[in-house]
C-alpha cells in the first residue's frame, strides 16, 4: 500500500480513527473490544490477535532454545519477519523489501554474537539462498518459457540465508517445497485447476525457514550420525 509503518499511527481502516494506545495492546485489546473498533464498531478481523499470539508464543519458544542473546535475537527477528512476510505474501503476493533487505543485514550482524553460525557461515548462506534460487528461477523460465518465481521470494531466502546459514537455507527449501506441493495439489483436486495454479511461496518459505531455525540443526547432526 506504500504506507508507512510508523507514521501515522495505527488507525481504524474503515473509519481512518487513530487507535488509542490502551486498545492497541497485542491480543488483550482485541478480546476487551469484543473484535470492534471502538469508534465506528467496525469488525476488527480476527488475524491480527492471531498474529501477535503466534509471535508471542514463537518469541517465548525462541528464548527456551537459544544458546545465547545473540542467537535469541536472530530467532525472534526470524519469526516477527516470517510471520509479517506471510501475512503479506498471503494477501498481496508480494514480499517487500523493506524487510527482506534489512534482514539481510541484520542476519550478517548477528552472527558475530551467535553460537549456531559464524559470520562465514552467514554469509554463504545469503549468497546460497538468494543466489541459489534466482538461477533455479532462471532456469525454469527458460525451460517453461513464463515466470515461476519472483525476485521477492529470491530477497527473502537470502534473509533466510543471512540468519540461519547454509543448512537452515537446505532445511528451509525442502520444508517450503514439501508443504507448498501438498498444500498446491490439494487446491488442484479441490477447486479443479491446473499445475500452473500460482501460489504464495513467500507463505511456506516463512513457516520452513521458522521450522528450520529449531530443527535444521539436529536433523543434519543425526543424518551425520548415520555415516561413519
Amino acid at each position: 500500500r506504500d504506507e508507512s509503518i510508523a507514521f501515522p499511527g495505527s488507525r481504524c481502516p474503515r473509519c481512518g480513527k487513530a487507535i488509542a494506545a490502551c486498545d492497541n495492546i497485542p491480543v488483550l485489546s482485541w478480546i476487551l473490544l469484543a473484535g470492534r473498533c471502538r469508534a465506528c464498531r467496525a469488525p476488527i478481523a480476527a488475524r491480527y490477535p492471531m498474529l501477535e499470539l503466534a509471535n508471542a508464543i514463537l518469541w517465548v519458544l525462541v528464548f527456551r532454545a537459544a544458546p545465547c542473546w545473540g542467537d535469541f535475537l536472530t530467532g525472534a527477528f526470524l519469526c516477527s519477519a516470517g510471520l509479517a512476510l506471510l501475512a503479506i505474501d498471503a494477501d498481496f503476493q508480494i514480499l517487500p523489501d523493506a524487510i527482506t533487505l534489512p534482514g539481510v543485514a541484520v542476519g550478517l550482524a548477528l552472527s558475530f554474537f551467535s553460537l549456531r553460525r559464524t559470520p562465514l557461515q552467514a554469509a554463504l548462506g545469503a549468497a546460497l539462498g538468494a543466489g541459489g534460487l534466482y538461477l533455479l528461477a532462471l532456469l525454469y523460465e527458460k525451460i517453461a518459457g513464463q515466470e515461476g518465481m519472483g525476485l521477492g521470494d529470491v530477497k527473502m531466502l537470502g534473509m533466510i540465508g543471512a540468519l540461519l546459514g547454509p543448512i537452515g537455507v537446505l532445511a528451509t527449501i525442502l520444508a517450503a517445497s514439501i508443504s507448498g506441493s501438498i498444500i498446491g495439489v490439494a487446491l488442484m483436486l479441490a477447486r479443479g485447476g491446473d499445475g500452473k495454479m500460482r501460489l504464495p511461496f513467500g507463505v511456506f518459505l516463512a513457516l520452513g525457514s521458522i521450522a528450520a531455525w529449531f530443527f535444521a540443526d539436529p536433523l543434519f547432526e543425526r543424518y551425520r550420525a548415520l555415516w561413519p
